[in-house]
């Protein structure tokens, strides 16, 4: 069940409102919301259209919405607007991840709201901070492609986006960072202000070692694929049965123990062999050796020498098999959860822990519209003109 108690989080008594939709915005609020924020998110009346995503999206509206409430309003009428005027004035923060324009139309932009509140603290997520390319329309395998990303990850000549919605992820949490920052700051300074965060800019982040290895050594680095590798021993092994096996040996010591539990003493005596950077030079004649002597050994046997031995070791997992990880279980890592049709599953938490407890869930990802006719009573509506915003399509109350 979802934990109901938020006294103890870090962030209880800030309230979030928030106009998002796909993954960067909602993962924002989402960090916020398991933080202890009271987070609101705003959905135009036929919903976040996140919800009816199908295939490789499906999963981001229960993912990227838990610790949330929903109200659905008409923000094209006057009588929406004046509702969410009266919510933001009870925030600490808005967040939001529309275009600019559109946010100035409905007088929701940074400049309207903080000449209102100047305490006000605002996140944008946008696709480019403002430069040259911020008129351009951004999604996270348009920066992968243009910020070397995609690049990295594929073969020479066939760019691959990441297999994870990483810039949208990241520049959500880059968000919730800088909205964290603010809040500090406004302590202090009793001022509000505008925080950005950007697909193109965070996606830059993640390829600068990439940047900063040409620096050092003046040549280009090569997809990951092909790459020069920092370590003699870091590959995926076809083993016994066709099952495959991630086996890494990175240093000295890892080599010499890696040697004596294998029995490979010709190996740990061979001078070509003897040190970390030795083996990164041999490896286009050691690696076939070491494939060929590990392909009748069984995967689990492998695990349990490299477990056993202190050695990098990963069985290669298909998303699906998470929910079943003794690990994720035994610490907390998975939550039961409610998804907005009813059904039961679980999601994985923020990777972290406060004072040795994990960040629950408090709130099931909402169902559209479903805290809307408690939160108008909260802002002082009376039932009658509640139910006017419901009859007049400007309030979606269920």
């Amino acid at each position: 069940m979802p934990q109901k108690s938020e006294s103890h989080l870090p962030l209880s008594g800030i309230r979030v409102v928030e106009f998002t939709h796909m993954v960067m915005g909602p993962t924002c609020g989402m960090t916020l919301g398991d933080m202890g924020a009271d987070v609101i998110k705003v959905e135009p009346m036929g919903g976040d259209s996140t919800r009816r995503l199908l295939g490789s999206g499906a999963g981001f509206y229960p993912l990227f919405n838990r610790n949330k409430k929903s109200i659905a309003l008409d923000l094209h009428s006057a009588r929406g607007r004046e509702v969410v005027l009266r919510l933001i004035a009870t925030a600490d923060i808005v967040s939001e991840n529309f275009k600019t324009e559109t946010m100035q139309k409905l007088g929701l932009d940074y400049a309207t709201l903080s000449a209102r509140d100047p305490r006000l603290i605002y996140v944008s997520h946008k696709g480019f901070l403002p430069g040259p390319y911020d008129h351009r329309t951004a999604l996270d395998e348009v920066v992968q492609m243009m910020g070397g990303l995609a690049y990295m990850t594929g073969r020479p000549g066939d760019p691959l986006r990441a297999g994870s919605s990483v810039n949208d992820i990241m520049g959500g949490l880059f968000g919730a960072m800088g909205a964290m920052a603010a809040l500090m700051q406004r302590a202090q300074t009793g001022r509000g202000q505008e925080v950005q965060a950007a697909l193109f800019e965070n996606n830059i982040f993640l390829v600068a070692q990439h940047m900063l290895q040409f620096a050092v050594t003046g040549k280009a680095a090569a997809p990951m694929p092909e790459r020069i590798s920092p370590w003699g021993i870091y590959d995926v092994f076809s083993v016994k049965d066709s099952a495959q096996i991630f086996l890494a040996v990175v240093g000295d010591t890892q080599w010499r123990v890696f040697c004596d539990a294998f029995g490979f003493d010709d190996l740990f005596a061979d001078a070509r062999l003897a040190s970390n950077n030795d083996r990164v030079r041999a490896r286009d004649w050691m690696m076939p050796l070491l494939r060929a002597r590990l392909a009748d050994r069984d995967a689990a046997e492998l695990a349990q020498v490299f477990e056993r031995e202190g050695l990098p070791f990963a069985p290669i997992t298909d998303p699906q098999h998470l929910f079943d990880d003794p690990h994720l279980q035994a610490t907390g890592g998975l939550a039961p959860m409610t998804l907005p049709d009813g059904r039961a599953t679980a999601t994985p938490l923020l990777p972290l822990t406060l004072d040795g407890k994990r960040l629950g869930l408090r709130l099931d990802p909402p169902r559209l519209g479903e805290h809307g006719r408690e939160l108008l009573e909260s802002l002082a509506y009376t039932s009658k003109e509640i139910d006017a915003l419901v009859t007049d399509g400007v309030l979606l109350a269920p």
